[in-house]
């Protein structure tokens, strides 16, 4: 039994009887939206932990895309109602699309089992556990066999408009050069399974020997990695002409490790 953000009024912190829980099926997988209180920030969806799986995507409060001005949302590709009805429970909604194309991305919507949004932003719960991370949404029921726990609570991260799947990876950059400079570093991921766009892993001052490692949220599964292109830019005419390159750049995968 799959909850696509139940509601808050009325339920949450309710008796069992009232409201979904796990006993009410032998798997509950639940995708939280919109889980900020109802006053003043009319959150619609129930914050705690209710099911055997319990997804926050984007940590369940504030979805990606959901922040358009008014007027763009409500002048929706998909009409006038659609577009209203988008604006005014916008996060509420992603549930039931993101639980549309989790059918299409049997391998998307990777869950990493963490105790908060902020430590899935660590890297305390990346990468996968050895069994594995299970996938938000249609296909969440093929871990039922390895949910040891009562409950457990799941991070990831979306796209803002469809198609909403995103692919973890770690990064890691040792630069080389002879002096530090400040701009930023971009990455972009070609594999097996597609290239990725140019991701942005640091901005700051940027020192030859240092290492910096940041998490790419990918929009599509790499795959197998073949190349990774660097590029480091300053923004501005420097007459030293510096120059930095990559001496090592590690990629990990989330969902293999």
């Amino acid at each position: 039994l799959s909850g696509l953000d139940p509601a808050q009024p009325y339920f949450q912190d309710t008796p069992v009887e009232v409201r979904l829980d796990q006993s009410d099926a032998e798997f509950v997988d639940v995708i939280h939206t919109d889980i900020a209180p109802t006053i003043p920030y009319l959150g619609f969806g129930i914050s705690t932990p209710i099911g055997h799986l319990d997804f926050y995507p984007n940590g369940g409060e504030e979805m990606p895309g959901c922040d358009k001005n008014a007027i763009s949302q409500i002048v929706d590709i998909d009409g006038i109602w659609q577009g209203t009805r988008d604006f005014v429970a916008c996060n509420h909604l992603r549930s039931y699309k993101y639980y549309s194309d989790s059918i299409i991305y049997p391998d998307g919507f990777l869950g990493y089992s963490c105790d908060s949004y902020d430590d899935f932003e660590t890297e305390s719960c990346f990468p996968c556990p050895e069994e594995g991370c299970p996938n938000m949404g249609h296909f969440a029921d093929q871990f039922k066999s390895q949910i040891k726990n009562d409950t457990v609570t799941l991070y990831l991260n979306t796209a803002e408009s469809k198609d909403f799947p995103l692919w973890r990876y770690k990064v890691t950059v040792t630069l080389s050069g002879s002096r530090k400079v400040r701009g930023y570093v971009n990455i972009a991921l070609y594999g097996s399974g597609g290239n990725t766009r140019q991701h942005q892993i640091f901005q700051g001052t940027l020192q030859p020997d240092n290492s910096y490692t940041s998490f790419i949220d990918a929009e599509i599964n790499v795959g197998t990695v073949t190349k990774v292109k660097f590029l480091w830019n300053n923004n501005w005419i420097n007459p030293t002409l510096p120059k930095l390159g990559a001496s090592n750049i590690t990629v990990q995968a989330g969902e293999t490790g």
